[in-house]
């Protein structure tokens, strides 16, 4: 796999004498030697890429997955994003080395293409497991695609997700956390970092490692029974750490349409059962979710 920015991130920052040393590089080296499989192994990552800056991972990603230049299991990780993308084209940046910034190439193999809607969900439960294990922070899933944690008493969003097809049989997993961002450099009010949550850790090859493994394992899992959520424990291991349930929400639809309601179910396609006023229980597959107000008890998926 050539990265559109094939510059050595280590070299570049080690060379700037401005480098911020509370932000060091990733060690792409290491994290190739932890990730990558082998012959004996035979784990899912094949190439793991770091580059200095580029616009989007997963835009790269994409490309060249269609170009038939990445193989399954391709990682591409950047130091820096200056057009990151989240879900609805909404930009995702932030100061260089401040966070984790990269994109996975997955290929649901035996999987009925209406059950790859769970990715981004998959990816959510990864995410939080592999920071409560490695960062030691107790995270929340907001549905469908933030990670949400508590910043002073105030849910902040820490990470995102957005999943992309790559051609008819793979997918580009994108995937953002904050880690290192101060609170003079959140973009928004309701940001936040892993930093500002209080992380027992904040170095980035150690939780880059182990989300990446956590990755895998919810991957094979869920990709062994077929993409099932039920029999591989994706459903009920979501619905407990999602912070959306049992909170009033308003779920904004495309067309400038909403629904407002108690969120009290994730379905079998992975859907966000809200009970109206109106006595209906109406299923959201795609929108915009605003917590209106807190639930009487959030759903975490604490440190292990």
């Amino acid at each position: 796999m050539t990265p559109r920015d094939d510059s050595d991130a280590n070299s570049n920052a080690h060379s700037n004498p401005w480098s911020d040393l509370d932000r060091p590089p990733l060690n792409a080296v290491a994290l190739r030697r932890a990730l990558v499989r082998d012959g004996g192994r035979g784990g899912l990552w094949s190439d793991v890429q770091v580059v200095a800056r580029t616009g989007s991972t997963n835009s790269d990603l994409v490309a060249l997955a269609v170009d038939g230049k990445a193989a399954e299991g391709a990682v591409l990780i950047a130091e820096e994003q200056d057009a990151g993308r989240g879900r609805l084209d909404r930009q995702w940046t932030a100061p260089a080395r401040s966070g984790l910034f990269f994109s996975v190439l997955l290929k649901p193999t035996g999987v009925p293409v209406e059950r790859w809607g769970w990715l981004p969900l998959l990816a959510g439960v990864a995410m939080a497991t592999g920071l409560s294990r490695s960062a030691g922070v107790d995270t929340a899933l907001k549905w469908p695609n933030d990670l949400l944690v508590t910043v002073e008493g105030q849910e902040r969003k820490v990470g995102g997700i957005l999943a992309e097809r790559a051609g008819a049989d793979a997918v580009v997993v994108g995937i953002g956390i904050n880690v290192t961002l101060r609170a003079d450099e959140l973009p928004v009010p309701g940001a936040g970092s892993l930093a500002l949550a209080g992380a027992v850790t904040t170095d980035r090859d150690t939780i880059l490692r182990t989300v990446l493994r956590s990755l895998e394992q919810w991957f094979e899992k869920w990709r062994s029974v077929g993409g099932d959520p039920a029999a591989s424990g994706l459903q009920d291991t979501y619905a407990a750490g999602c912070a959306t349930l049992g909170r009033e929400v308003r779920a904004e639809l495309p067309g400038d349409k909403s629904i407002t309601g108690e969120a009290v179910a994730l379905d079998g396609d992975g859907r966000l059962v809200l009970a109206t006023a109106e006595g209906v229980q109406q299923p959201v597959g795609a929108g915009d979710i605003v917590h209106l107000r807190p639930a009487g008890s959030t759903g975490s998926l604490g440190s292990e």
